[in-house]
């Protein structure tokens, strides 16, 4: 594993289940079991991750390695179930908080596929779990339209034997991890830039630091910005979960209308989600509040998509609960995520990231698990935009009508928004702390009406008139306004 990848693994704890996961609809009737069973089993040989489990270095000498399951049943992988009649969202909701709630048993390979059937109108769906030391948001999505097919009249080869290999002797494992110890340090230095390379651009180098230098007086601002700190606490083994969803073409129309990207339109809406929140709460206690979210952000380099793990970083986003007014909210957020990202063009972040290699696995370890169980309040929420496929996507000729993301809480931080666009559709899956959120339900109605009071204002401003300028150059109002 690499480094990040196993900070993933040594993050989980029994009241943390660390694994990213999805429930995808689909159009009916619902296969048989035995087909998804045999599904899965055509595509294994395209993931042999999935047939591997994780095993641990003695006294942690190197990171943990994946190695082939001799006991890998795929039975024990794929499950079936169903809900209650009439099938509707709120139940489907319900199970999958259930599922996606429960560790996965690490000592099999980290993964799990729920087939599930009742649901109205004959359609269907899958509850998937996958570790996050396995894979990102994007790694995942990658995995899903590798699992899932294009063409609904796709064919599948035959389920193939598999032969696992050998499981390594513990003598091997540590000879390996001290000769890893050893040499990737230096196969991290090598991939660095080098001295005289970074020499030769000297003048980019002093940009780099301008940018820098002007990010910082912001991150200072943070520690002493009001947070919503009633979001942060212990986590217990339960979980909510609730969703909402918005079309594509809306946050479109808000960002051609007031500007910024589609992921400022995403933030600004959930930051009236939690103001709906803390004020039902009666703790909107200043308009200087805010809810301060992580973003992850992948550094994923366009080859290096398919590539199964994690390559992400992260910035902290303070939302502006506090502030009334959604237009100046999306201002604010657009001006942290523009500053964030001269910040990160000015840094090699990947290489940043690598530096993770030199950390012995044991401080690593200790590192994780401190942290866990001190607890984050650094920031409130996590909140990541997945880009999914914007093709449809079928599993043994049967549409996906809808998919939602789960992604994990950890450290303190009670609660997270996976947000997952697919076709002409963006969808929020919300995951809280069961005793924590008794309310998720405000936070992703407010959600809601925060896409909707971004489309009135976008909508206003395309109706009103543009100013015109006479020959002098002062401006003056329509003739209809005059």
């Amino acid at each position: 594993m690499s480094a990040l990848d196993s900070g993933f693994y040594f993050a989980e704890s029994e009241n943390t289940p660390m694994h990213v996961g999805s429930v995808a609809v689909f159009e009916g009737p619902a296969p048989s079991y035995g087909d998804v069973v045999r599904l899965l089993l055509s595509k294994l040989p395209l993931v042999p991750r999935y047939r591997q489990r994780v095993r641990e270095v003695p006294l942690q000498l190197g990171r943990p390695m994946w190695v082939d399951d001799p006991h890998f049943q795929i039975l024990y992988h794929v499950r079936h179930t169903a809900v209650p009649s009439p099938g509707g969202d709120e139940q489907l909701r319900n199970l999958a908080g259930r599922v996606l709630g429960q560790r996965l048993d690490m000592a099999k390979p980290l993964w799990e596929l729920w087939l599930v059937e009742g649901l109205a109108e004959g359609r269907w769906a899958l509850i998937s779990k996958v570790h996050h030391c396995m894979v990102d948001g994007v790694a995942g999505t990658d995995l899903m339209q590798l699992m899932f097919d294009l063409d609904p009249d796709a064919t599948h080869d035959d389920p193939r034997d598999w032969t696992p290999r050998r499981d390594p002797s513990t003598l091997s494992l540590v000879a390996g991890a001290v000769t890893e110890a050893a040499t990737q340090p230096l196969r991290t230095l090598a991939s660095l830039p080098t001295v005289s390379g970074a020499v030769r651009n000297v003048r980019g180098l002093t940009e780099s630091g301008r940018t820098l230098a002007r990010t910082v007086p912001s991150l200072a601002k943070q520690a002493i910005t009001p947070t919503a700190r009633s979001l942060n606490g212990h986590i217990g083994p339960h979980r909510r979960w609730a969703w909402t969803q918005g079309r594509f073409e809306e946050f479109r129309t808000v960002r051609t209308a007031l500007g910024g990207t589609v992921n400022d339109v995403v933030l600004t809406a959930i930051t009236r989600g939690f103001r709906d929140l803390l004020k039902a709460r009666g703790e909107l206690s200043s308009e200087h509040l805010v809810v301060r979210s992580m973003v992850p952000v992948s550094v994923r380099s366009q080859q290096q998509r398919g590539s199964l793990d994690n390559r992400v970083s992260a910035v902290f986003v303070d939302l502006p609960v506090g502030d009334p007014d959604p237009a100046s909210r999306l201002r604010t957020i657009r001006g942290q995520m523009d500053e964030y990202k001269r910040a990160m063009q000015a840094v090699d972040v990947p290489s940043i990231i690598a530096m993770g290699d030199f950390v012995a696995p044991t401080l690593l370890s200790l590192g994780v698990r401190a942290a866990m169980q001190t607890g984050q309040m650094w920031c409130q929420a996590v909140t990541t935009n997945v880009p999914g496929p914007r093709v449809p996507l079928y599993v043994l000729g049967k549409r996906m009508c809808s998919a939602h993301a789960y992604v994990p809480i950890a450290g303190g931080t009670r609660c997270s928004i996976g947000i997952f666009s697919y076709l002409d559709t963006m969808t929020f899956g919300i995951n809280a702390d069961f005793d924590a959120f008794p309310d998720v339900d405000v936070l992703s109605g407010g959600i809601r009406r925060g896409i909707e009071e971004l489309l009135e204002l976008a909508r206003a401003a395309e109706a009103t008139p543009p100013v015109e300028r006479p020959t002098g150059g002062k401006p003056t109002a329509p003739a209809a306004a005059r």
